[in-house]
């Protein structure tokens, strides 16, 4: 009976359907070529709450940066961030850090091999300890994230509690290619199995499906906020002017960002406006004004002798406040920089990385 726990046979038919269909249709991902537990680990923590085509250019260029687990430990927090700029999240960065120094000091560079003592490391929870353990160690655990939490409720046509959805993906699991079969659910939730229009005429596992469609809502979207900033984008003889955000800002602590500002600059700024982008962090979306200057030196002379009324965007430090103050980077020096993403999106549209 379709949504009922499968009889022995049942149940190898199913494992060997989505398999052979997961053999056959798996999306090519650098990721899915390596049992190394390091490259794989990367990856778990870069697509949590990201997009594969956003992660692709970052993960290889974090590897080229940091091969390893002791390159990545050795390195310094800002040169990771840098590395992350552009991913969002960044606490999964300094957790990344922070789990590595932990590995090779602990464990002398060695992943622990199972997904009980990987939960142990820091950043790493139920999902991700499983993922790791079950493609890179073949220990058979399953995983349980959005796609298959959808792909098990459409199999059992209900809702499932979290302890009946993790315990149900265990009971499905091929136990020799658990790795596989880990991320073949997973790609049949990403790719066929999907929220509002699942592809069900070309599922593999259609004949043990009890709820062919759409499932009932859930879960209400929290309302996303809206805000305007203005931004200033100042470029001088090859260097663009930036701000550090504060060391325990809440959040991107330490990322360095143009000028900005969310009240309404006087005329004259507005004046050299360029462009406006759409930017959201979380739960806000964010409509960005931003001004281009080319400035001389003979202009930033004037900004510094005039203060900040010359500098809508907080660009020199008030004399009232410990507002941080603006530096000239050179645009060489961007790369190695924490930037924010907002900032990496407007520096990118203007050419200058």
């Amino acid at each position: 009976m379709k949504g009922a726990k499968l009889a022995p046979a049942a149940l190898t038919r199913f494992r060997r359907a989505l398999l052979a269909w997961y053999d056959a249709n798996r999306r090519d991902l650098p990721w899915r070529h390596t049992r190394d537990p390091y490259a794989i680990w990367l990856s778990e923590i870069m697509l949590q709450q990201t997009r594969v085509a956003a992660v692709l250019d970052h993960y290889r260029i974090f590897l080229e940066r940091f091969p390893n687990i002791a390159a990545l430990a050795a390195a310094k927090k800002d040169a990771i961030l840098a590395a992350w700029s552009g991913l969002g999240y960044y606490r999964r960065a300094r957790m990344l850090h922070q789990c590595a120094r932990q590995i090779v000091g602990q464990y002398d560079g060695r992943f622990p091999n199972t997904s009980e003592s990987l939960r142990a490391l820091p950043g790493i929870g139920r999902y991700t300890a499983a993922a790791i353990a079950s493609i890179a160690f073949q220990e058979p655990v399953a995983v349980v994230d959005g796609n298959v939490e959808r792909v098990l409720q459409r199999l059992d046509a209900r809702a499932l509690t979290p302890q009946q959805t993790w315990l149900r993906a265990q009971e499905l699991l091929a136990p020799s290619r658990p790795g596989d079969f880990n991320q073949s659910m997973m790609e049949l939730g990403a790719t066929v199995c999907l929220p509002r229009e699942p592809r069900c005429s070309i599922c593999p596992i259609r004949q043990w499906c009890a709820a062919q469609g759409p499932l009932p809502r859930t879960k209400t979207k929290a309302r996303q906020r809206r805000q305007q900033i203005w931004c200033a984008l100042d470029r001088r003889d090859g260097r663009v002017r930036l701000v550090q955000r504060p060391k325990r800002a809440s959040l991107m602590a330490g990322m360095w960002e143009l000028p900005q500002s969310t009240n309404l600059p006087p005329a004259s700024a507005r004046d050299g406006h360029w462009r406006t982008f759409r930017h959201s962090i979380t739960v806000t979306d964010y409509t960005v004004h931003v001004s281009r200057n080319n400035l001389s030196k003979k202009d930033d002379d004037k900004d510094r002798r005039n203060g900040p009324r010359n500098n809508p965007y907080k660009a020199t430090r008030p004399a009232t406040t410990s507002a941080p103050l603006a530096k000239w980077i050179a645009i060489d020096d961007l790369p190695a920089l924490p930037l924010t993403g907002l900032t990496r999106k407007i520096l990118k549209a203007d050419g200058v990385i």
